[in-house]
């Protein structure tokens, strides 16, 4: 008859155990109601050892904090391949996915929680922030991003994280619904703000060129109109009148895709 021998970890490999097993339990439950016995329990180890890697749950919380964090980044990187709608609806998977699997977790990251106004608490939702910033503009293709093309951008990071925080308040309207959503926000926004600038009215018609009409931006189109019976072909009649008498020309005018 044998008996199990379990394997001693090293120091950095408990580390990472323990803070794989805290981020699984914050992840489904509010940190506050998570103790160190559990997350012990939950290691196979004993309280005192938890101790003897943390100091205390809030620096395991941090740790943990850490990881979410890092994870959450990484969720906006995206290969520059096709059209950017395209993109960003699979960004927005990723990051649904991701609020999905770690609700608990996630609200935790983006309100605080135990380690509200903790200064490193604080510096790791600002990087999530800044990570998501610099993906977005990275696939625009903007080297010197203008003031008005990183008001659209950080503002639609921030309505991509408000949005999921309320949308685990019940769950109330279909994940895929929404991620499409947010990627019809993003193009709203960008729109907006091409009427009032012409750089942007660039920006948006070097966006849309690539854009296909079955695609994200486009369908966003086809719904816009549908909301308003003859809106189409209002809109192809004033955009004929502009052209024909030269109206439009530096006032951020957008092109037409394709």
């Amino acid at each position: 008859m044998t008996t199990g021998v379990r394997r001693r970890m090293g120091v950095e490999e408990r580390r990472q155990q323990l803070i794989g097993v805290a981020l699984e339990l914050f992840s489904n439950r509010s940190p506050d109601d998570v103790s160190i016995d559990e997350i012990a329990a939950a290691a196979g180890i004993s309280r005192p050892l938890v101790y003897h890697y943390f100091p205390g749950k809030l620096s395991l919380y941090e740790a943990a904090l850490r990881r979410a964090a890092d994870e959450l980044a990484q969720r906006f990187v995206e290969p520059h391949e096709g059209p950017l709608g395209a993109r960003l609806l699979r960004v927005m998977g990723r990051y649904f996915a991701f609020v999905d699997d770690h609700g608990p977790g996630f609200s935790a990251l983006m309100r605080g929680g135990p380690a509200a106004g903790s200064s490193r608490a604080n510096a790791m939702i600002d990087e999530v922030r800044q990570a998501a910033y610099e993906q977005i503009v990275s696939h625009i293709g903007v080297q010197e991003p203008p003031a008005r093309l990183e008001l659209v951008v950080r503002s639609w990071v921030s309505l991509a994280e408000s949005t999921a925080l309320i949308w685990l308040d019940g769950r109330r309207i279909p994940r895929a619904e929404l991620e499409l959503q947010l990627v019809h926000d993003f193009a709203a926004l960008a729109a907006v703000s091409a009427a009032y600038d012409a750089e942007m009215a660039g920006i948006l018609g070097q966006i849309l060129v690539h854009e296909p009409a079955d695609g994200p931006f486009g369908e966003l189109v086809t719904r816009l109109v549908g909301l308003v019976p003859g809106a189409g072909s209002v809109a192809g009649s004033a955009a004929g009148s502009a052209a024909g008498s030269g109206e439009g020309d530096g006032r951020g005018g957008v092109p037409a895709a394709g």
